[in-house]
């Protein structure tokens, strides 16, 4: 049997072990964040510029606009909780892992509390990813190619035979 102090590091090293996956998690949960982020970031500057170039109500082009905007507004929304809860997962995680250290430092037996915690942290991880690909889905709906643009290709196309 090994001594006292050796005893202590071998469950510290083995709890370690144990909060490797779940720091691995973080590592990919910080990267959904950048994502997430990098589309708030370009769809707000897109609802800000297209804020600038509004036209008046009477403009051919205005109800268009109010279109773009409306979905730009709702992927607002949806990357905004996107992120929220991602992030609330990622905490959730954080705190299982600290719970993790807890109870073997205080071998306080809470472990049904932190597998329901690492549960909770997958629902919101699941649930922001949900939400990103509604969000997905929303943006492919500001790009679809007008019609006679692609009429206008077709046109080249035949030209060139």
């Amino acid at each position: 049997m090994l001594p006292p102090s050796n005893v202590a590091v071998a469950e510290i090293a083995h709890t370690i072990q144990l909060a490797v996956a779940p720091v691995f998690l973080l590592a990919g949960i910080g990267s959904i964040l950048n994502v997430l982020a990098g589309r708030l970031a370009r769809v707000v500057d897109r609802a800000r510029q297209l804020a600038r170039e509004f036209t008046p109500t009477d403009h051919p082009d205005h109800e268009a606009q109010v279109h773009e905007l409306r979905l730009l507004d709702r992927r607002i929304m949806l990357a905004n909780m996107a992120i929220f809860l991602c992030t609330a997962s990622a905490a959730l995680i954080c705190a299982v892992v600290a719970g993790l250290f807890i109870a073997d430092l205080t071998s306080l037996g809470f472990a049904r509390t932190m597998a329901f915690g690492f549960i909770a942290a997958m629902l919101l991880l699941v649930s922001g990813l949900f939400l990103f690909l509604i969000e997905v889905r929303v943006a492919l709906l500001t790009i679809r190619v007008r019609e006679e643009l692609l009429e206008q290709r077709t046109n080249r196309r035949s030209w060139r035979r």
